[in-house]
């Protein structure tokens, strides 16, 4: 190997392990703040009611989730070929995640219009909000991967949604309550999504305090066209790769259900206000503190095992909500889809990351991510269809069904990157 090179790369390590503590410290904190109200809208509780609230049909809320996740799948290949070229990724990062956050602000502000145009309008920033949400996933896994070291990953990234985790939990029954119930500003769900919109708004300015390194080696810079036509040979030239990629796009099909896990919830006992917070609370919390949990396991074992272990728990949770008789059983139900469903997206995010060159890493993190959304939009619109038509137990049975062929497929096929070679 060139001297040069050798070289910048001895210069990039110094630089990361320089200013690992800093940038240990910026995504904790952007996490406490960011993480915390992405929370808040994501949680398979307050976004679900809004748009029931709106338009009271299931169909609706599984339009308004296919769109988000439509923005999700047609936004990552073209950020891989944003930033793939250049030495930093951060600038690009900072510019989406604002364009997202004005997102959740328009998401939020809709509310307050006169129907349909306020449903037409969350409709619409959702699928914005997802687009841009798209691109900040594929240039904040390249970012995480360029200054956290492999084995400082999981505990960070754990800690991290932990901590944001604490401050959703309190943050939500506070939403549920004081916001929800009484119907604040006069749409209780729009003002929630105000907040969220404030939250997200202060993490993200906290990622200006990172010390990015310039990049030791890029990709020559090509058209979006020219990386289409790039992935066949990705998929070939890494077939442990392909069969994860094949199985967490599998196991994605199970968010079809989530978006009516609380509706379900709602036919079964009564749920005002403070039963959705008290709901959302144990969902992010165990989330969030199981993550930190997830995390450890991952630095000592991988995210493999903590994909299927997660992946596990989240499809026995399903199940059992089918089953519950109280509000207490329901509260520790939802617990067990926060944990499950959080350790699934974590290891899903990281796992990624593990495998190839650093080179080829936006492009596999793109083509994993726009794969999952795509499954994850058809099978939310699918999803509204099947519970409009035969009953939210039959979405839940296929969601779980895909669960278990996606163990299969990852368990069975897919090697721990770290000791595959």
């Amino acid at each position: 190997m060139p001297t040069a090179e050798i070289s910048d790369e001895q210069r990039f390590q110094q630089e990361v392990r320089r200013n690992l503590r800093r940038n240990y410290s910026a995504h904790l904190c952007h996490g406490l703040l960011g993480q915390t109200g992405m929370r808040l809208l994501n949680a398979p509780t307050f976004l679900p009611a809004y748009v029931y609230s709106l338009a009271g049909s299931d169909l609706a809320v599984g339009i308004a989730r296919g769109l988000q996740y439509l923005g999700m799948f047609l936004s990552p290949i073209l950020a891989a070929s944003l930033i793939e070229h250049r030495r930093r990724v951060l600038p690009v990062g900072l510019l989406s995640g604002a364009l997202m956050r004005l997102s959740i602000l328009g998401l939020a502000l809709g509310g307050f219009l006169p129907e349909p145009l306020s449903l037409y309008l969350v409709w619409g920033f959702l699928a914005c909000f997802g687009f841009f949400l798209g691109i900040q996933g594929v240039v904040f896994s390249t970012l995480i991967a360029k200054v956290i070291p492999v084995k400082r990953r999981g505990f960070l990234l754990g800690l991290r949604n932990a901590l944001a985790g604490c401050t959703a939990f309190v943050v939500a029954l506070y939403a549920g309550d004081a916001l929800i119930a009484p119907n604040v500003l006069g749409n209780g769900y729009a003002s929630t999504f105000l907040l969220a919109f404030v939250l997200t708004s202060l993490g993200l300015a906290l990622l200006l305090f990172i010390r990015e390194p310039r990049g030791p080696e890029v990709r020559v810079r090509s058209r979006l066209r020219d990386r289409l036509a790039d992935l066949p040979d990705l998929l070939r030239s890494d077939p442990n790769f392909t069969r994860f990629f094949l199985g967490r796009a599998t196991a994605v099909m199970g968010m079809m259900a989530v978006p009516y896990y609380v509706l379900y919830a709602a036919q079964r006992m009564d749920l005002g206000g403070a039963e959705l917070g008290t709901l959302t609370g144990a969902f992010v919390l165990a989330q969030s503190l199981g993550n930190l949990g997830w995390g450890l396991l991952a630095d000592r074992r991988g995210f493999r095992l903590v994909f299927l272990v997660a992946l596990l728990l989240w499809l026995l949770a399903a199940a059992f909500l089918m089953q519950v008789e109280s509000f207490p059983e329901l509260v520790l139900t939802f617990a067990g889809l926060g944990a499950g469903l959080g350790g699934f997206q974590l290891s899903a995010q990281n796992l990624v990351l593990e495998f190839g060159s650093r080179t080829g890493l936006p492009l596999r993190v793109a083509v994993a991510n726009s794969a999952s959304e795509f499954v994850a939009a058809c099978s939310s619109v699918g999803g509204g269809l099947l519970a409009m038509s035969a009953g939210y137990e039959w979405v839940f049975g296929l969601a779980i069904g895909f669960q278990l062929v996606a163990l299969t497929v990852v368990g069975l096929g897919v090697r721990e990157p770290r000791r595959a070679g």
